[in-house]
C-alpha cells in the first residue's frame, strides 16, 4: 500500500527484504532479497535510493546504521531501537511522563515473584523484544502460574505488566514532518480476536475529553522522538476514561488501513510525504469508515467466496499478495464507508461472513 501510493506520486521504489516475491516487491520497481545481517547488501541497496523507510520496526540496529551511511533514514534508528523492545519503550514513555500500565523488568524467576507481589494478579508477562500479535506473552492468574509463565519466556528478558480491566482499545494514527508539522486521523476504535486486530472503525465512540487527550499524547510522543513519518500510538481506555499507552508502532499501522481509500490522503501517502520532505496531506475522511482483517483461517475450507463478499457495493477488498494462507496471518482486509462508523463496521463484518459461503 505504501508502494502503490509512492508510485501514484511518481516515485520509484526499491524494496529490501529477506523474502522473495513480497507484497511490496510485487509492485516495486526493484526487489532486493537478502538477510538483514548482510550489511554489504544493505549498503549496496542504500546507495541506490535517496530515502529509506520501514514496513515494520524489528530491523537490527546494525542494518539501520549501515543504510544510514548512504541515505536518509526515517524514522531514525534510535526510534526503532526504542520501539522494538517493550522494556526500552515502556521506560521511554515512563521517563517522559506518558501514562503507561505499571510494569516491572524481569530477568530472574525471583524478579517475577517480587513483581507479581508488587503489581498483583492477574498480570501479563511479555518478552521484552520482538513480540507482536500476542506472541511472547503469558497471563499469570495466580501464584501457581508463575513458574510456567517464566519457562514460556525461554530465558528471554521480559516485563511483567499489571492487568488492566479496560473499557476498549483505541489508537491514534498520525504523521509528523521534518519541519514539525503534525497531522492525525482522529481516534480509531479497535477490536481484537486472539490478540490480533480484528475490526477497526472511525470515528471511535469516545468522549471529547478522551479524543483530545489521545491526540495530545500522540503529538507529544512524536515531538519527543522528533519523529518523521507515519506513527501509531495504541491505547487502553479504562472504565473511568483514563488513557494508558499500550504500544507505539513507528510505521503505518494495521488500524490505519481504513484510511486507504476512505481518506483524502491515506496513512501510506502521509508516510511518503513525510519521509520525502513534502507537505502533509489532508486526513479528512469522506465518510465514517471501518476495516475488517482477513486472516488466513478464512481459507480453511478453500478459496473464499470473493463475489459474495462484494455484494455490498460500498465494500472494498484489499489482498496483499501473500502466497500462503496461515492461521492468524493477515492476508488482506475489507473496508467500507457509511453514514456512521457502526454501520460501516457492520458492512465489513457481514461481508467477511459472506466470504465463508461455498462458491
Amino acid at each position: 500500500m505504501f508502494t502503490i501510493e509512492a508510485r501514484k506520486m511518481g516515485f520509484r521504489v526499491h524494496t529490501f527484504s529477506p523474502d522473495i516475491d513480497t507484497p511490496t516487491g510485487q509492485v516495486a520497481d526493484i526487489e532486493t532479497t537478502a538477510v538483514y545481517e548482510d550489511l554489504d547488501a544493505v549498503r549496496e541497496f542504500a546507495r541506490s535510493v535517496e530515502v529509506v523507510t520501514f514496513e515494520f520496526e524489528n530491523v537490527p540496529s546494525a542494518t539501520v546504521n549501515a543504510a544510514a551511511e548512504f541515505a536518509d533514514v526515517h524514522p531514525s534508528g534510535e526510534i526503532l531501537h526504542t520501539t522494538q523492545n517493550r522494556l526500552r519503550e515502556k521506560t521511554f514513555l515512563s521517563k517522559n511522563g506518558f501514562p503507561v500500565t505499571p510494569f516491572r523488568h524481569i530477568k530472574l524467576i525471583d524478579d517475577l515473584y517480587r513483581a507479581a507481589n508488587d503489581l498483583g494478579m492477574p498480570a501479563v508477562l511479555k518478552t521484552a523484544g520482538f513480540g507482536y500479535d500476542g506472541k511472547g506473552q503469558a497471563k499469570i492468574k495466580e501464584s501457581s502460574d508463575i513458574e510456567s509463565a517464566f519457562e514460556a519466556m525461554n530465558g528471554k528478558e521480559s516485563i511483567l505488566e499489571a492487568f488492566i480491566d479496560f473499557e476498549k482499545e483505541v489508537s491514534v494514527v498520525c504523521a509528523r514532518g521534518s519541519n514539525g508539522n503534525f497531522s492525525h486521523y482522529g481516534v480509531i476504535e479497535n477490536e481484537h480476536a486472539n490478540h490480533i486486530l480484528d475490526v477497526s472503525f472511525a470515528p471511535a465512540i469516545v468522549s471529547e475529553m478522551v479524543f483530545k487527550d489521545a491526540i495530545d499524547i500522540a503529538k507529544s510522543i512524536a515531538d519527543t522522538f522528533q519523529y518523521v513519518g507515519t506513527m501509531c500510538v495504541e491505547f487502553f481506555l479504562t472504565k473511568d476514561e483514563k488513557l494508558l499507552v499500550n504500544e507505539i508502532a513507528p510505521r503505518p499501522h494495521n488500524s490505519g488501513h481504513l484510511t486507504f481509500g476512505p481518506c483524502v490522503a491515506s496513512q501510506f501517502e502521509q508516510q511518503v510525504r513525510a519521509v520525502c520532505g513534502l507537505p502533509l496531506g489532508s486526513t479528512e475522511f469522506y465518510r465514517p469508515a471501518a476495516m475488517a482483517n482477513l486472516p488466513g483461517d478464512i481459507w480453511n475450507d478453500g478459496e473464499p467466496n470473493w463475489a459474495a463478499a462484494l455484494t455490498e457495493s460500498n465494500v472494498k477488498l484489499h489482498l496483499y499478495g501473500k502466497a500462503e494462507p496461515k492461521p492468524g496471518r493477515k492476508m488482506g482486509h475489507l473496508t467500507a464507508t457509511a453514514p456512521s462508523a457502526e454501520a460501516a463496521s457492520q458492512y465489513v463484518r457481514n461481508s467477511r461472513e459472506l466470504l465463508k459461503k461455498m462458491l
